[in-house]
């Protein structure tokens, strides 16, 4: 039996520019939007598009990932033939070899996909935020009978030196790439999403099997537009965020609780599907403040929450306040600590009167490149002291006690890493 299309996602990131939040888990199986993980976008995607048939391509700390997905019953993918598929790299007779690229680990998936037998092949990211109807994308492909077409987002010229830049004709054919260029040509941005008419990407990845680390943008395409392949641009203006910094994660969780969110959630058309656990329903105490937040099932407010987005079964206690934060689930906020822009991962504990996000802005002396944003960032599983005051830009991960505050403070750009934790 044959299938059309089926999609591949690449969920095997690390996800390092996340910090602490990725130290232990995959980025794609990071929480989002209060009940979402952030794989669940392009999971949803799928199944709205019509494409029952989707590999998953893991490998940085699998394991939260492949719980979540499980057999996919949450995005109706537990199917006899076809479905969801866990791929994980695997011990082979020779050259058993981690995934080098995106491109080396759809290579070494090619059994999986003959056994569809597709005429086209999706490749996907499991890390941006979007709504994306992948069936008008495969139409444009068919219409222009291409070999290749590549989804491109238009962004401002001045933005576009950080993305794939493509250059394309009047007929959206690309006669050019640019590599994050110095000076653009144009301003549409690759997303990272391409379908591959399945026989040229076969030959594509055998003809490029023993390039290190091979990559779709650095060597496939390149060398399928080298040999005179037909290669399109579609173009897409719709939300998309890459949620790849810990202020551009910060930014596209906050966009969800404005008055009228960019990205909508509660639309009945395009659903987005999750695993949800079986909870009790929220409940938010007479004394209770609220206002502008998205609050998780399970979650008991006595205190303060102001345009914040908060999990399931987290607990802020009487006189505790949260101020513009990501609180994950089951996180608990002791009575009197106040936090002002944090994002608090699952199953961390917040001491009485301790105060997150205080003074002044410095740059950090723990990770420049991770660390450059006025955000307090506390790791899983973590716990802060009471009394104690942390500055911006910091960063937090692991069992921490009043010892490892000098003087009560943590001061704006530091980092308590505890041994064992990473970055």
């Amino acid at each position: 039996m044959k299938k059309e299309m089926i999609a591949m996602l690449l969920a095997g990131g690390q996800g390092s520019r996340l910090g602490v939040l990725t130290s232990k888990v995959a980025k794609p199986a990071v929480a989002f939007g209060g009940k979402y993980r952030i794989i669940d976008f392009p999971l949803s995607n799928c199944i709205n598009s019509g494409v029952d048939t989707v590999g998953v391509l893991t490998q940085y700390q699998p394991l939260r990932l492949n719980t979540h997905i499980g057999i996919g019953i949450p995005w109706d993918l537990d199917r006899n033939y076809g479905g969801v598929t866990i791929l994980s790299p695997y011990e082979k007779k020779e050259n058993t070899d981690w995934y080098t690229g995106t491109a080396n680990a759809i290579y070494q998936n090619i059994n999986y996909i003959d056994s569809f037998n597709p005429e086209y092949v999706l490749i996907l990211g499991g890390d941006h935020i979007y709504k994306m109807d992948y069936k008008m994308m495969l139409d444009f492909h068919k219409a222009n009978n291409a070999d290749i077409t590549m989804a491109a987002k238009p962004v401002p010229i001045e933005e576009a030196s950080r993305f794939g830049v493509l250059v394309t004709d009047e007929t959206g054919k690309i006669t050019d790439f640019e590599e994050k260029p110095e000076h653009p040509r144009s301003n549409l941005a690759s997303m990272g999403i391409y379908i591959f008419t399945w026989k040229v990407l076969r030959e594509a990845l055998i003809a490029n099997e023993n390039i290190s680390g091979c990559d779709f943008g650095m060597h496939v395409i390149p060398y399928c537009h080298q040999r005179g392949d037909r290669v399109f641009c579609y173009e897409f203006n719709g939300y998309w965020k890459d949620v790849g910094t810990l202020g551009s994660y910060w930014e596209s969780n906050m966009e969800l609780i404005d008055l009228v969110p960019v990205f909508n959630l509660y639309e009945d058309y395009w659903k987005i599907y999750t695993k949800s656990n079986t909870l009790p329903p929220q409940y938010i105490a007479s004394n209770a403040y609220v206002e502008r937040c998205i609050i998780g099932e399970g979650t008991e407010v006595y205190g303060v929450a102001k345009n914040s987005v908060i999990g399931a079964e987290v607990t802020i206690e009487e006189g505790a306040e949260v101020y513009d934060s990501i609180i994950m689930e089951g996180v608990v906020v002791k009575a009197g600590a106040k936090l002002y822009k944090a994002i608090v991962a699952e199953n961390t504990v917040i001491g009485e009167n301790a105060q997150l996000g205080v003074g002044e802005y410095a740059e950090s002396t723990y990770n420049k490149k991770v660390y450059a944003f006025d955000l307090v960032t506390v790791a899983e599983n973590s716990v802060i002291p009471p009394n104690v005051s942390i500055g911006k830009n910091t960063a937090i991960s692991g069992v921490t006690t009043a010892e490892d505050y000098p003087d009560g403070i943590l001061p704006s750009g530091g980092a308590i890493v505890k041994v064992g934790e990473s970055e």
